[in-house]
């Protein structure tokens, strides 16, 4: 079910072009697809090594900020910009976690709370020499890469769609792969981890440091997608939203993230047209579907799949 899931989640992407009509639905899709990125590293650290942070927001607007800067400033081109933006995320993450990582379960998310809350105060005052302030920096560039025009938001939108798929791939290969297993164990039980020999501090610094590039690459590509970026991208209620898409998807899988941000954004899209309080009927249908999906919309595909098994002869 997974699998055949995937396969129509990709095929959506393609078409999505040259079946939706007008560039509003390519540039939702776009957005989609980027907070799908930001979801899915949020969701190593959260949904497979179960610690919850609240200082993503910061990791999203260093990777946005590194990027902008760069090109705006001194002309760096894209691809290294962008590289430098994982990079910056990165190196945030690690920073942070050596603070944070000294403590576990409320405290640890308190105080990355704290430490992105920080980043936003510098971010809107003391560095806005850098930043723009709550001003922020408009005309963030996009690629200038093999002649094509990705101004165009049909042509960015496919270059959205690529560096979504590497990134999708190269994330479902670590949570596969021995170190996957790893953070699970760590999740699972942490003091029976480290009795196995694992070293679950460094375990959870590599999970948070590699969620950190992965927010540095999709801040980056929202600052570009939006031509924009204000200090708004590092507050706390970047990573609330964050939390809520992954919770609403299913937490620990990595289709859940992805799902998860589709009906968040699009139920945001239809609900703020109708009403100022879309905010608010969002956070009821989220308590909603934590009551009754525990595990999340993937959950019901999984459900699915069971009774299908339970009913074969």
């Amino acid at each position: 079910m997974g699998r055949m899931l995937m396969a129509l989640i990709v095929a959506a992407m393609i078409a999505v072009p040259f079946v939706l009509p007008g560039e509003q639905w390519v540039n939702l899709v776009s957005l989609i697809l980027i907070w799908a990125l930001f979801a899915i590293g949020f969701d190593l650290v959260f949904g497979v090594t179960g610690m919850l942070s609240f200082g993503h927001a910061a990791l999203l607007g260093t990777g946005g900020y590194t990027m902008t800067v760069l090109m705006l400033s001194y002309q760096v081109s894209f691809l290294p910009a962008l590289a430098a933006a994982a990079l910056g995320g990165a190196l945030l993450a690690f920073a942070m976690g050596l603070f944070a990582l000294r403590v576990s379960g409320l405290f640890f998310a308190l105080l990355t709370l704290a430490l992105a809350q920080m980043m936003y105060i510098l971010a809107s005052n003391k560095l806005r020499a850098i930043t723009g302030g709550l001003d922020g920096i408009a005309g963030v560039p996009r690629p200038d890469l093999f002649g094509i025009d990705f101004y165009d938001n049909r042509n960015y939108y496919g270059f959205i769609v690529v560096v979504f798929l590497i990134g999708l791939a190269i994330m479902a290969l670590l949570r596969a792969s021995p170190f996957g297993r790893a953070l699970r164990a760590v999740q699972a039980n942490d003091t029976r981890a480290a009795q196995l020999g694992y070293n679950v501090h460094a375990l959870r610094q590599q999970a948070f440091v590699v969620s950190g590039a992965y927010a540095g690459v999709a801040g980056a590509l929202l600052a570009s997608l939006m031509f924009y970026i204000s200090p708004q991208m590092l507050h706390w209620s970047t990573s609330g939203d964050v939390l809520i898409m992954t919770v609403l998807g299913g937490k620990g899988t990595l289709l859940g993230p992805i799902l998860g941000v589709a009906v968040f954004e699009l139920l945001k899209e239809e609900l703020s047209q109708v009403t100022q309080y879309w905010y608010g009927i969002l956070g009821l249908i989220f308590i909603l579907a934590t009551i009754f999906l525990r595990n999340g919309i993937a959950g019901l595909f999984d459900g699915a799949r069971d009774r299908d098994e339970g009913g074969a002869p």
